[in-house]
């Protein structure tokens, strides 16, 4: 019997924590007949019952994603206006001055893809140019000067013997 209740106290506060939270998270424009303060009061001085009525009165309906059924028409279901209709909504007043700034935009964008193209190109001639200098490099390396004989005099064509050579 203590152990049934306390499981259902466990529940009981899990419910209350939880339904807390979920006032405390929520969009005040989306809670269902109350303030977001007066359901905050409720929830925190009723405990398990203010729970209970914040899941069945309060909490908001769950969005839709998408258009996932034929009947949605993607109209708000608050307001019942789609985006370009709702109210509010700024909407242009001069046609020519809309095409210019899109004509504007169009300029700009087509600019800023012209100096991207060129900075590649920059970049790439100078990446080929380092590889070019790297593999020379490896070729002066690879036929580097031979090596000096360090027992020949500068000017002396004939083949030097090594100093202290008995047949010198």
């Amino acid at each position: 019997m203590i152990r049934a209740e306390l499981g259902l106290g466990v529940l009981g506060t899990a419910l209350w924590i939880y339904c807390l939270l979920d006032v405390i998270m929520a969009d005040e424009s989306r809670i269902r007949n109350l303030g977001k303060s007066t359901w905050i009061w409720v929830v925190l001085v009723t405990s398990v019952v203010g729970a209970v009525a914040w899941l069945v009165a309060g909490k908001p309906e769950s969005t839709s994603r998408g258009l996932p059924y034929k009947g949605n028409t993607g109209a708000d279901r608050r307001t019942g206006f789609t985006e370009y209709e709702r109210p509010g909504r700024f909407v242009a007043t001069d046609p020519d001055a809309d095409a210019a700034f899109l004509k504007q935009v169009r300029e700009r964008a087509e600019a800023q893809r012209q100096e991207a193209k060129l900075q590649r190109l920059a970049r790439e001639q100078r990446e080929e140019r380092e590889r070019q200098e790297i593999r020379e490099a490896h070729e002066r390396r690879r036929l580097g000067p031979k090596e000096a004989n360090p027992y020949t005099q500068p000017g002396d064509a004939s083949q030097p013997s090594a100093p202290n050579d008995p047949t010198a």
